[in-house]
């Protein structure tokens, strides 16, 4: 299993005037309140959330932003608040993983006589680099800016959703210049370029493509780029040595592949740059950038990308005198957006899991970058919320991919490769939340099989250990203890679609291998602890240990504190040999108050530490509210506000952790509406405490969710009423057969514990129950 951790162990003022002001387009006066004041994409910037401040539109394919540095954790997105130069400007990149690729076709602007090498940080003079300050910057949705202070050149970015469209303003110069770099990309050795190609197809176009294998191992990417402006000429470079230029049809090929194209330039002029981009070849680039930019309008494209983001942040109208809250929130719901990406070309075509091109039928799409370990806890179900349309688009690209990989069931799979990360198959819970929740257009029975496959007869990571032992042995596999409660949310979860289709008899098998987390239960220490082959106890054990040998871990970016409540599925048999609810109640509250204390070996996923809890990292974002199960849902009151308001900051460093493609984000988003999925695929959400007074949630075709919250001071946290539909409520959850066809909830809140609501046995959310 590749970890996040272990793969990087592996491996001038007048110009200022062409950026225009955010009002440019902001509603007009007398309509209701833009939503998009309150998105600011320099949140998660710093610190360790690993977000690009460029321009994208939502699930886009491009993602065309700056690279300020191509190498090690924190740059994972090509870019950190903390640095002060710019090395130019590719079109993809990843939002807030914890492992870094992509940053293909990069462009930068410049003047003078052109270095053919980047520079280091240190030294920008040394390359083509440039310093800018972050004061020059504008970062909006769909658009960026900035000068690049060495070449008084200002520069903007836009984007549709297979090209990226680049503005540069010039000074008056001789040489004036674009630089194309095909070898940059992210990690050492240039970004791990396997070969590229550049062609010139007309005096002002350029194509070609490139192989990577840098997370994604022979990973294709291809473009066709156009200028607005008839160069004076273009140098090329193969290996940083300049050589002849190609005729004709033909290619300049190799690893480190580079062309300067060469401008003359008036003063304030500027110089456009078009690029399609594909997974498929560069012809399809080529296609990609003919049907999406068809003219040299900036502004128009501009606005568009803007228009385009303002429809996708106002799925949620959220009300609330606290601009801060507002800020957090839809900055989320915008990095929510920004994942899984768009992974077709226009005319239907997408390279699959099998290397092979193939074509979609008419109303599909193709999509790639699902962080699913990260996002089948909360993002995927804020996407059965808001994306309707988009959430079969999402699953028949999983099944898809099923079928054509060598490797199954998706795991993390990143445009047409599976790089393996992390445990479990999410792919799975994904594909049978939707199942579950009664989406349509999805092949059930096709994707049943293959996950069958996966469960049932493939010796995958554990899985052979798993189904004859019913544990994974410490000794046998590494990250024993977390990939088998992986994999009994997994099979939990597959009993959902056997169930649906009237497979009973897979459907109680499942339910009952769930289970199989309870084989790790030592009630001696009272924690989840690693086991043998020979069904004796790991030693020596710590609960802060990551496991019991430097051979391996035996947790997931996790320790025995997070793994001991880490089952979502199950919470009253968790319970149960935990010693009943209050033995249950005391012991998570030791969480939440134990010392913080890791060892050295700790991954700096393990981020936001509250005790041993670590909202930094996914696998404790459940575990606040599990004291719903136990009958004391005021205490996940008290807790869920708290984290709200440490665990996330309106600034650059306003997270903890990565933002994981959207998962980060989908916690705040769901919980400061007031409810949460402990476990996604039953459907089941438990309300915690909301910020906003008021909140409308669309949910396509014209059906609503409003959430009324009625208290006397935003401060108050705690629940004192809840009704559903108009009906009031002993229980503080509801299912998503609730408000799927529209619904209310009203939510009364006040200073002080209502320890009587939701307490009682039949006000307990269902464990274990297949709908």
């Amino acid at each position: 299993m590749i970890s996040r951790r272990k793969f990087l162990e592996r491996s001038a003022a007048v110009c200022a005037a062409s950026a225009l002001p955010l009002d440019t387009f902001a509603f007009a006066k007398g309509t209701e309140e833009d939503p998009l004041r309150w998105v600011d994409p320099r949140i998660g910037t710093g610190g360790h959330g690993h977000c690009f401040p460029g321009a994208a539109l939502p699930f886009g394919m491009v993602q065309l932003s700056p690279d300020t540095f191509n190498n090690e954790w924190d740059w994972c997105s090509g870019y950190h608040v903390s640095d002060s130069s710019i090395m130019g400007f590719s079109h993809t990149h990843l939002s807030g993983t914890g492992c870094g690729d992509l940053l293909d076709f990069l462009v930068m602007a410049g003047t003078g006589d052109a270095h053919i090498v980047p520079g280091d940080r240190s030294n920008p003079d040394a390359g083509y680099r440039s310093r800018f300050d972050h004061a020059d910057e504008v970062m909006e949705p769909g658009y960026y800016s900035v000068l690049l202070k060495d070449y008084k050149v200002r520069a903007e970015l836009t984007a549709t959703e297979r090209t990226g469209f680049h503005r540069y303003t010039f000074p008056a110069s001789d040489k004036a210049y674009l630089i194309l770099d095909l070898q940059h990309g992210y990690g050492p050795g240039a970004g791990l370029c396997d070969s590229a190609e550049l062609r010139q197809l007309a005096p002002d176009t350029l194509a070609g493509g490139r192989r990577t294998s840098a997370w994604g191992k022979n990973r294709h990417a291809y473009f066709t780029l156009k200028v607005s402006k008839r160069p004076e000429r273009i140098v090329y470079f193969i290996d940083d040595k300049e050589v002849a230029a190609p005729t004709g049809t033909e290619e300049l090929k190799g690893k480190n592949v580079k062309c300067v194209l060469y401008f003359k330039t008036k003063a304030n002029e500027r110089i456009l740059v078009k690029t399609g981009i594909s997974g498929v070849d560069a012809e399809g680039a080529g296609k990609n950038l003919a049907a999406e930019t068809t003219s040299w309008e900036f502004d128009k494209v501009r606005k568009d990308a803007r228009e385009t983001w303002r429809k996708q942040i106002s799925k949620i109208k959220a009300t609330s005198a606290n601009e801060t809250h507002k800020r957090i929130f839809y900055t989320a719901l915008y990095h929510l957006s920004l994942g899984p990406t768009l992974f077709d070309d226009v005319d239907g075509r997408y390279r699959g899991m099998d290397n092979e091109i193939h074509s979609l039928a008419t109303g599909e799409h193709h999509f790639s970058t699902f962080s699913l370990w990260d996002t089948f806890r909360a993002a995927h179900p804020t996407f059965t919320l808001i994306e309707k349309q988009r959430v079969p688009l999402f699953m028949n690209t999983l099944i898809r991919m099923s079928e054509q990989s060598p490797k199954g069931m998706p795991v993390w799979p990143l445009m047409s490769t599976e790089t393996g990360t992390m445990t479990g198959y999410h792919s799975a819970a994904v594909i049978s939340e939707a199942c579950s929740k009664g989406f349509t257009g999805i092949d059930y029975e096709k994707a049943y099989g293959l996950m069958m496959k996966r469960a049932m007869h493939e010796d995958y990571r554990g899985l052979g250990y798993y189904r004859t032992l019913n544990y994974i042995p410490a000794d046998k596999e590494e990250e024993s203890v977390s990939k088998t409660f992986e994999y009994c949310y997994d099979d939990w979860s597959i009993a959902h679609v056997a169930h649906k289709l009237g497979k009973s008899d897979d459907a109680a098998m499942l339910v009952k291998r769930s289970g199989n987390y309870r084989n790790y239960y030592d009630a001696s220490t009272g924690f989840m602890r690693p086991k043998l082959e020979d069904g004796s106890w790991t030693t020596p054990f710590r609960p802060i240990d990551m496991g019991h040998t430097k051979k391996w871990r035996d947790y997931t970016e996790s320790n025995a504190w997070q793994a001991t409540f880490g089952i979502q599925h199950d919470p009253a048999g968790l319970i149960e040999i935990l010693g009943g609810r209050e033995s249950f109640v005391k012991r998570l509250d030791g969480l939440f108050t134990a010392p913080s204390d890791l060892p050295e070996d700790a991954p700096p996923d393990i981020a936001g530490m509250v005790g041993q809890y670590a909202h930094g990292n996914e696998p404790s974002h459940h575990i606040s509210y599990l004291y719903v199960y136990a009958g004391a849902p005021y205490k996940t009151q008290a807790r869920v506000r708290s984290l709200l308001e440490t665990m996330y900051a309106d600034q650059p460093n306003g997270m903890q952790g990565n933002e994981d493609v959207g998962q980060m984000s989908a916690w705040y988003i769901l919980s400061a509406l007031g409810f949460y999925p402990v476990d996604p695929v039953s459907g089941n959400y438990v309300l915690g405490s909301g910020l906003f007074e008021n909140a409308v949630v669309e949910l396509g075709g014209g059906k609503k969710l409003e959430i009324v919250v009625e208290r006397k001071d935003p401060a108050h946290q705690y629940v004192q009423a809840f009704s559903l539909n108009g009906k009031p409520q002993q229980k503080v959850w509801f299912h998503h057969s609730d408000i799927v066809e529209g619904g209310k909830l009203v939510i009364t809140m006040g200073p002080e514990p209502n320890t009587t609501l939701g307490a009682d046995v039949a006000a307990i959310p269902p464990s274990l129950k297949l709908a």
